[in-house]
């Protein structure tokens, strides 16, 4: 009996440290570093500064086009929903007033109804996780030519749309050779916290501060039939903010390399002309053209944005 007793206490201690063990692992790992922390600074200067320019008139415009962008989210979550239960997407459109509609057949209404605010914000959550990384934010990227593409091919008989991601894409070409992608990094955490922050707005001022019959959540309302439009809105609001939180959590435990680490991989990663291991050199062309085109539709998105 003193052997059993002996073993069984050996065992309890065992189990102690442990759970002391792992409860300090995840301390260390959910605790920023000092390039973590200077991200989450970041992302803090984008949340105030886009909430003021938000409502200042004519400054507005500065952030107009991302405005946009986050809509083009909004509507590409409701087409790949809409593809993932077998609809038939016939179009998709923006127009000026930051508003946008994606026209389908069939699909499921009770998950492509939802599926503009939750995909928009989970993409926004996405693209803060890889605003923490270089490299990551370089896939971020790559993925989103992908979207893009599908979405000009949904769009393709809407300008504002082409105005859109021409001037994106110029604008991530341009970022991609600043400071060996640094520059892309933080311009990715800038279009995941807009996109995240114009999600959540959109859902009080549709659902939850003045009902909107034509919202999203209104529909769904009709079809459920259980909850009114404002309980809908409540509830996304609840998921977009989680997905928000998840975003900068997953994006401290999955990278934690130093600025200078980050640079390294970088380097090796798809780098931008002029790098050292670049392909080919850096030369003007390229930051003339990609700057003409973001420029350009910026120009073009500012002007639609004020008339």
């Amino acid at each position: 009996m003193p052997f059993v007793e002996g073993l069984e206490e050996r065992t309890f201690e065992h189990s102690i440290l442990m759970h002391m063990l792992y409860a300090r692992d995840a301390k260390s790992t959910l605790q920023p570093n000092e390039t973590q922390r200077n991200t989450l600074i970041v992302a803090g200067v984008y949340i105030l500064v886009i909430g003021i320019l938000w409502h200042v008139p004519y400054l507005d415009k500065i952030i107009y086009p991302f405005k946009l962008l986050t809509v083009g989210f909004h509507e590409m979550s409701h087409a790949f929903a809409g593809i993932l239960t077998c609809a038939r997407i016939h179009s998709i459109e923006l127009d000026p007033d930051e508003g946008g509609v994606t026209r389908m057949s069939g699909g499921i209404p009770a998950i492509t109804l939802p599926a503009g605010y939750l995909g928009s914000s989970f993409i926004g959550a996405c693209l803060i996780a890889c605003g923490f990384d270089t490299n990551a934010s370089k896939i971020a990227c790559l993925v989103l030519a992908v979207f893009f593409l599908f979405t000009l091919w949904w769009a393709r008989s809407n300008l504002l749309s082409w105005v859109l991601i021409v001037g994106m894409t110029g604008l991530i070409i341009l970022f991609w050779f600043v400071a060996d992608a640094v520059a892309l990094r933080y311009l990715v955490l800038f279009i995941g916290v807009m996109s995240c922050m114009y999600v959540l707005w959109d859902v009080i001022d549709d659902t939850i501060r003045r009902k909107v019959h034509t919202s999203d959540a209104s529909a769904f309302a009709d079809i459920c039939g259980c909850c009114p439009s404002r309980v809908w809105g409540v509830i996304w609001l609840i998921i977009a903010f989680i997905f928000f939180g998840l975003g900068v959590i997953v994006g401290i435990i999955a990278f934690k390399e130093s600025t200078a680490e980050q640079k390294a991989a970088a380097e090796k990663f798809l780098p931008g002309p002029g790098s050292a291991n670049a392909a080919f050199p850096l030369s003007q062309p390229y930051y003339v053209l990609s700057a003409s085109l973001a420029s350009a539709a910026y120009l073009a998105l500012g002007t639609l944005g004020m008339s």
